[in-house]
């Protein structure tokens, strides 16, 4: 066997067992996953002791330049790629809209997807249209059975989350959220997710409502806890581009003062070189 021949075997079987693991996280308990915006915070995220991380597709973007949901297929799933790559966590990812509107595309780009040694994708089912926020309920489920279909065809075992985004897009209805998270499950989705929830009532009712399946619950501010959020039921929680924007809030702070004030305090405040050395030394 070659050296290139067992290498690839090494990273098939990490792969596989990254996908095993991030599947047993799911089965109990209340778990948090990270979203690292590239791979030197995927690194600081795993060497903090998470257990997996999630791409975030608003982080990513910033780091090209680009608004959230501007970035081509192909770059993101180098990025999937690259992330995989990098930690031996698993690696959740924020895979938009599977990046098409018709089912068909959808599953394409789901298969391109399974191969970029992810353990899990979420397929979200909002439009991009400020007037027509979500896609037309029987359109949105049908996308999540062919990304289930393509997932299924791969014989790659990664877990398919199925998120609705009425609360995040203007159409914060906890009932029509409810309908379509059933759905998504019943159309092969292992893990609901409906990023904007605030209440722990409504928090409940979801988790009621598709039990037992999991339920990821995203938290971009100090709404509440990990010990709330698990004792409503939640399994997995994301802080999507949240600490994408802590970072770039800090290197804003810090520039502007420099372009504005001519000093340079907030640097200060930045960590010290030789722990960061360390931090990603072999």
């Amino acid at each position: 066997m070659t050296d290139a021949m067992a290498e690839s075997q090494d990273q098939m079987f990490d792969a596989t067992a990254a996908r095993r693991r991030f599947r047993a996280l799911h089965a109990s308990g209340c778990f948090v996953m990270p979203n690292p915006w590239d791979e030197g915070s995927a690194q600081l995220f795993e060497h903090l002791g998470f257990a997996a991380v999630a791409t975030t597709s608003s982080g990513f973007a910033w780091t090209r330049g680009r608004p959230d949901t501007r970035v081509p297929l192909d770059d993101v799933l180098t990025h999937l790629r690259a992330m995989s790559a990098c930690v031996r966590v698993p690696v959740n990812a924020d895979f938009e809209g599977g990046f098409a509107i018709e089912p068909d595309g959808v599953h394409a780009n789901v298969v391109a997807a399974t191969g970029t040694g992810i353990a899990g994708l979420s397929i979200e089912d909002s439009t991009g249209d400020v007037a027509d926020p979500l896609f037309a309920f029987d359109l949105a489920v049908e996308r999540v059975r062919a990304a289930r279909r393509a997932i299924d065809g791969s014989g790659i075992d990664i877990l398919l989350t199925g998120r609705s985004e009425g609360f995040i897009v203007g159409r914060p209805d906890l009932a029509e959220t409810i309908r379509r998270l059933t759905a998504y499950a019943d159309a092969g989705a292992e893990c609901l997710y409906a990023p904007g929830l605030r209440s722990l009532d409504d928090i409940r009712a979801v988790v009621d409502a598709v039990a037992p399946l999991p339920v990821n619950v995203l938290v971009g501010n100090a709404f509440t806890t990990v010990d709330e959020l698990a004792e409503a039921g939640v399994r997995r929680i994301s802080v999507g581009g949240a600490l994408a924007r802590v970072a770039w809030r800090a290197v804003m702070d810090a520039a502007n003062e420099i372009a504005t004030a001519g000093t340079f305090d907030a640097l200060a405040g930045g960590a010290p070189h030789g722990e960061l050395q360390q931090l990603f030394s072999p």
